[in-house]
C-alpha cells in the first residue's frame, strides 16, 4: 500500500509543479463559498484573555484593511505583470511569513486575508490554510460541510493534508460518514505524502491496536519519522511548551486555571515587577521569551524585564540575557560577545544556566575557540547543580564522542537524568538509544513511548490555547473539533477533553445519538493512557448503560482497576456501593465498610458522602438484625424494599438520617 501511495503521491506533485492554477473547479467553489459567507469581512473572535476586547474587521475583496503593513499596500502597487499563479504564490508567502513572526491576532487575521486572495487565484496552498480555517472555526469561519468539500478538490490534486483531514473527519463521521477502513487509507495516502499529523496518528494507531494490527516496529517506524522531525527543530531553538488545560477540572477551578495567566493577575504581576520585585522580573521575562501561561511571545518585553533585574543583581536575568544574545532575536540580535560577557556574569555567580551557556560557547566555538575541555567543565558544573540542558550536554558528549570517549553507559546515565526534567532532546536520544539498542538492552515499547512524548511537542500541540479558548468563548464546536484532531493523534488530554464536551451534548456537528459511543470510545483511550478519571467514567457508562448496555460487571471490573491502580476515591465509594448491595458482584457488607473508608482516607472530599454512606449501612444492617433475629423471620421475608418502597429506596434512608440530625441538633442548641 505505501508504494502505491508513495508513486500516486509523487505523481500529483509533478502535476502541481507544472500548473497550479489547473484546480477551476476549487476556484469555483472558492468563490461561491466567499459569497455566501459574505465575505467582505472576517471578524476576529478569537481574543487574546490578556489584550483587551476588540474585533478587527478586514476588507478581502479588493485588499483595502488600512491597518494591513505598509510593505503589502506597496506590493499591491506595484504594476500586474506577474501571472495570477506567481500573485498567488507572493500573497501566499507573504500571509505565511506574517503568520510565523507573530501571534498577535490582528496579524493573525491579516494573515488569512492574504491567504483568501491567494486561494481565490488558485493557490493551493492557502485554499488548504482556508480549508483548515473552515474546519476549526478560525475567526468564526466554521463550515464543516464547505471544508469537505474543499479538502475532497484538493485530495484530488495530491494534497496531503486535505488526506489528513479527510481520515480525520471519516474517523470520527464529522461531515461524512463514519468509516474507518476508509479513515485508514486517507491516513496512509497522506504519510506518504509527507503528513507529519497522518505519521503520527498511525503510529498511535499501530501502537494501541486501533482497527489495525497492534504491532510495535510499524509503530516505531511512524513515531521515529516524526521524532526525527522535531529533533531537527528542536536543535535549532528551544520550541514552545504548550498548556494543556483539562476541562475534567471543576468549574471554579477552569475559570482561574494555572495554566493559563489570568489578566488580572499579569497585571498585578507587571505592578510587583515595576514596584522592583526582581523574582517577579525574571518570571514574567521567562514567560514573554517563550510565550506561556497564555502570553504572547514578546523579545522586547522579555529583555525589558531581565535587564531589570539583572540591574538589581539577579544571576538568572544574566544568564537569560546571554541566552538571548546567543540565539538572536528582533529584541536582542545575536552576539556571541554580549553573550559571553553576561553568561561570564551569571556563571561567576555560581548560577547552572550562565555555565551551560559559557559550555556552550565553548562547545560550538562561538566567539571563542572550540575547546571541549572548558566546554565539559563547564557543562559538568551546571550539571551538577541540576540544570537538564547541561545534563543533555554531557549526555550528548560521551554519545557522539565530542572530545572524550565514547561511553554509552554515561550517555545514557546523563540522557536519563535530563529526561526527568522533560528535556525534549534528551528524551529523544534516549529513544534512539532503546530503539538500536545501543548502551542498552532494546525495548521497542520503551523507544515508542518516548518518541510519542518528542512527538507531542510537535507545533499541532499549539492546538491546545485555540481549543480551550474556543471553549471559554462559548465556540464549543470549534473547540471540540480541534482537541477531537489533537485526540486522534494520541494526546490523553485531548481524549478527555473531547469526551467531556460531547457527554455535555453541546456540540452540534454530531448527532445526539453518537454523542455517548463516541464519549466512551474517547474515555476508554485515555484510560489505557493512565488517566484514572477517565478509568472511573467507563465503569459509570456501563453502570448506568450510557452508549452502552447496561453491564455491572464490567462497571465493577472498571472502578476496581481505578480503586487499585490509581488509588481512585471516587472508584473505591462507587465499589463499595455496589458491594453493599451486589450489583454485578457478589454481596461484601465487610468489603463495603473497608471499601467506605478507604475512600475517606484517599480523599478529603470523600468524608461526608463516606459518613452518610456508612450511616444508612449501619442503619440498615441494624434494621436487618431486628427483623430476622426473632422466630419469626419467615414472616419477614416477604420484604422486598426495592419493591415496596422504591429503587431508590437508600437515598430516602439517607434523607431520613440527615432530618433526623438536623432535628436533634436544632433541640440540642435549644
Amino acid at each position: 500500500m505505501y508504494t502505491e501511495a508513495e508513486r500516486y503521491n509523487r505523481k500529483q506533485k509533478e502535476v502541481n509543479v507544472t500548473t497550479q492554477v489547473s484546480v477551476s473547479k476549487v476556484k469555483q467553489f472558492l468563490s461561491h463559498l466567499l459569497e455566501q459567507e459574505n465575505a467582505n469581512k472576517i471578524t476576529n473572535k478569537r481574543e487574546n484573555p490578556l489584550e483587551k476586547k476588540h474585533q478587527h474587521k478586514l476588507k478581502i475583496e479588493g485588499i483595502q484593511n488600512e491597518n494591513l503593513p505598509k510593505r503589502n499596500q506597496n506590493y499591491f502597487k506595484k504594476p500586474a505583470k506577474k501571472s495570477i499563479t506567481d500573485k498567488g504564490d507572493e500573497l501566499f508567502k507573504m500571509g505565511n511569513k506574517i503568520l510565523q513572526e507573530s501571534k498577535s491576532q490582528k496579524q493573525k487575521t491579516e494573515a488569512y486575508t492574504l491567504f483568501t486572495r491567494a486561494a481565490d487565484m488558485g493557490n493551493l496552498k492557502a485554499m488548504e490554510k482556508m480549508a483548515d480555517a473552515l474546519l476549526f472555526g478560525s475567526f468564526g469561519m466554521q463550515n464543516i460541510t464547505a471544508a469537505v468539500q474543499l479538502y475532497e478538490s484538493l485530495a484530488k490534486e495530491g494534497s496531503y493534508r486535505a488526506q489528513n483531514a479527510l481520515g480525520f473527519l471519516s474517523s470520527y463521521g464529522i461531515g461524512m460518514e463514519y468509516d474507518q477502513a476508509k479513515a485508514l487509507i486517507y491516513y496512509t495516502f497522506g504519510s506518504a505524502g509527507g503528513s507529519m499529523m497522518s505519521q503520527m496518528i498511525l503510529g498511535y494507531r499501530y501502537l494501541s491496536g486501533i482497527n489495525v494490527l497492534q504491532n510495535c516496529e510499524v509503530a516505531l517506524n511512524h513515531y521515529k519519522k516524526v521524532a526525527d522531525y522535531i529533533a531537527d527543530k528542536l536543535e535549532k531553538s528551544e520550541g514552545i511548551p504548550v498548556e494543556k488545560v483539562r476541562l475534567t477540572e471543576r468549574p471554579e477551578n477552569l475559570s482561574s486555571n494555572s495554566e493559563i495567566l489570568d489578566w488580572d493577575i499579569y497585571q498585578y504581576y507587571k505592578f510587583l515587577a515595576e514596584r522592583g520585585d526582581v523574582q517577579i522580573q525574571v518570571s514574567l521575562g521567562q514567560l514573554h521569551l517563550i510565550g506561556r501561561k497564555g502570553l504572547d511571545q514578546d523579545y522586547s518585553k522579555a529583555l525589558y524585564y531581565f535587564l531589570k533585574a539583572a540591574k538589581a543583581g539577579s544571576a538568572n536575568a544574566m544568564a537569560f540575557i546571554g541566552k538571548m544574545y546567543l540565539e538572536g532575536n528582533a529584541a536582542a540580535p545575536q552576539n556571541n560577545a554580549t553573550a559571553f560577557k553576561y553568561f561570564s556574569m551569571a556563571a561567576s555567580k555560581g548560577n547552572a544556566i550562565g555555565l551551560h551557556g559559557l559550555g556552550l560557547l565553548y562547545f560550538h566555538g562561538k566567539g571563542v575557540p572550540v575547546n571541549y575541555g572548558e566546554a565539559l567543565k563547564y557543562f559538568q558544573k551546571a550539571a551538577e547543580k541540576g540544570w537538564p540542558n547541561a545534563q543533555f550536554q554531557l549526555g550528548f558528549m560521551y554519545y557522539s564522542g565530542s572530545g572524550v570517549w565514547k561511553d554509552y553507559k554515561l550517555a545514557f546515565k546523563y540522557f536519563y537524568l535530563a529526561s526527568q526534567s522533560g528535556q525534549p532532546l534528551a528524551i529523544y536520544y534516549l529513544a534512539e538509544m532503546y530503539a538500536t539498542g545501543t548502551g542498552v538492552l532494546r525495548s521497542c515499547r520503551t523507544a515508542v513511548e518516548l518518541y510519542k512524548g518528542v512527538c507531542e511537542l510537535g507545533h499541532w500541540a499549539e492546538k491546545f490555547l485555540t481549543a480551550y479558548f474556543a471553549y471559554k468563548d462559548g465556540d464549543v464546536d470549534s473547540s471540540l473539533i480541534q482537541y477531537a484532531l489533537l485526540a486522534e493523534m494520541g494526546y490523553e488530554v485531548a481524549q478527555s477533553n473531547s469526551a467531556f464536551i460531547l457527554e455535555s451534548k453541546k456540540a452540534k456537528i454530531l448527532g445526539k445519538e453518537k454523542m455517548y459511543p463516541m464519549a466512551l470510545l474517547l474515555w476508554n483511550r485515555a484510560a489505557i493512557q493512565g488517566n484514572a478519571f477517565a478509568r472511573v467514567k467507563i465503569g459509570d457508562y456501563h453502570y448506568y448503560g450510557y452508549g452502552t448496555k447496561k453491564d455491572y460487571e464490567t462497571a465493577a471490573t472498571h472502578y476496581s482497576i481505578a480503586a487499585d491502580k490509581h488509588h481512585s476515591a471516587q472508584a473505591m465509594f462507587n465499589l463499595a456501593y455496589m458491594y453493599e448491595h451486589g450489583l454485578g458482584i457478589a454481596k461484601d457488607i465487610h468489603l463495603a465498610r473497608r471499601l467506605y473508608d478507604m475512600a475517606a482516607q484517599t480523599s478529603p472530599d470523600a468524608h461526608i458522602p463516606v459518613f452518610f454512606a456508612l450511616m444508612k449501612l449501619e442503619t440498615m444492617h441494624l434494621l436487618r438484625d431486628i427483623l430476622f433475629f426473632n422466630q419469626f423471620t419467615t414472616k419477614w421475608k416477604w420484604l422486598k424494599l426495592d419493591s415496596t418502597v422504591g429503587p431508590y429506596w437508600d437515598l430516602l434512608v439517607i434523607g431520613l438520617i440527615v432530618a433526623m440530625l438536623i432535628f436533634l441538633l436544632r433541640n440540642r442548641h435549644r
